[in-house]
């Protein structure tokens, strides 16, 4: 019999999970085995997964489950640089050249498991079957603005939070911009035709922000771009793949700019691919701006978990795009699992 282990995130502000207690009686009913661990912060209540028919396991517990589960998570695993001997479902954020994502690689090597990434889930055209990205685009555009709204009072952003749901958000916000007195500030979104772009163009909106909105047709010369300098807050929105262009290159740093907000939404600062290479690393809930230039200022927001700032809204929206994918976990073999096997082989070849 096929069993999902649904593990607990270890990750700080992380309280997403890819399963609703509805789904996980979907998978049930369909003769698959769900165990789910009980969490601490998980934004939904474990009692809907027991009342569901789901064995309940302790949190952190699945080191020890048995060998032939799968162990489903979102965000990374501890990096304590143990053997991974199981089949694993997450973000593994080790398939495009980030630094750290060898080290995750060699711990499978080590230990003989699989990793079936989620973000390379795709479908017989290569197209994602879940993605987070609405909500990745939409939160990150909110703690943009929520940089640009500090720079405007001389001060640098301060620490973001998780929210009940995306009015609690809005409310905020908006009386934050408000207070400001300043005109709403120009955006220009690159990425604009996605999940991700329409997120964070629905959110400026929503705002009264004025958005310029790019995709592949307007960057397709492969730079340069001086007119995203020419606005005051860029939102990037395509994630870094080879080919990708620069969007922001370190020149801009000292070169005339209106630009003073950076929202790096798609995140990939260890990646050889990053598009917007004035910065090094991703930034915290904690600390969400990293500045980078100071005459004039120049902030970047790239928190690389946005979702969990919206965790229930974004978890109903992901299970239900991934629910029919794990329905398919009874052939692990086929379809979108088999492609995502040999996407994992491909790149362990180098391991």
């Amino acid at each position: 019999m096929t069993h999902l282990w649904v593990r607990a995130e270890q990750r700080p502000n992380e309280e997403r999970v890819g399963l609703t207690p509805e789904g996980a009686a979907q998978l049930i009913a369909a003769g698959i085995r769900v165990t789910v661990e009980e969490s601490h912060v998980r934004a939904i209540p474990i009692d809907g997964y027991r009342a569901a028919g789901c064995e309940i396991a302790p949190e952190n517990s699945w080191p020890e489950a048995p060998l032939d589960a799968i162990i489903f998570g979102l965000k990374e695993l501890p990096e304590d640089g143990t053997p991974l001997p199981h089949r694993h479902i997450m973000f593994g954020h080790a398939f495009k050249g980030q630094h750290s994502g060898r080290k995750l690689l060699e711990r499978f090597k080590a230990g003989g498991g699989t990793l079936y990434d989620l973000e390379y889930l795709v479908d017989e055209n290569g197209r994602r079957v879940a993605a987070f990205g609405y909500w990745a685009g939409y939160a990150g555009a909110a703690v943009t603005l929520k940089t640009w709204a500090a720079q405007q009072r001389g001060e640098i952003c301060g620490p973001v939070g998780v929210y009940p749901g995306k009015d609690a958000l809005n409310a905020e916000l908006l009386a934050e911009l408000d207070a400001t007195g300043a005109p709403r500030p120009r955006a220009i979104v690159i990425g604009a035709l996605g999940r991700v772009g329409t997120g964070a163009s629905d959110l400026c909106e929503a705002m009264g922000v004025e958005v310029t909105k790019w995709d592949m047709a307007e960057t397709a010369h492969g730079g340069p771009f001086p007119e995203i300098l020419e606005h005051d807050i860029f939102l990037n929105c395509i994630f870094a793949r080879p080919g990708t262009p620069v969007f922001v290159p370190r020149e801009a740093l000292t070169a005339p700019r209106r630009l003073t907000a950076i929202g790096d939404v798609a995140c990939d600062p260890d990646s050889d691919y990053n598009p917007v290479p004035v910065y090094d690393r991703a930034t915290t809930w904690e600390e969400p701006a990293l500045r980078v230039a100071t005459d004039p200022v120049l902030d970047v927001m790239a928190i690389d978990n946005l979702p969990s700032m919206l965790p229930v809204e974004s978890s109903q929206d992901y299970a239900a795009q991934l629910l029919p994918s794990l329905l398919a976990l009874t052939d692990i073999d086929s379809g979108v699992w088999g492609r995502a096997r040999a996407t994992f082989e491909t790149h362990m070849k180098g391991i």
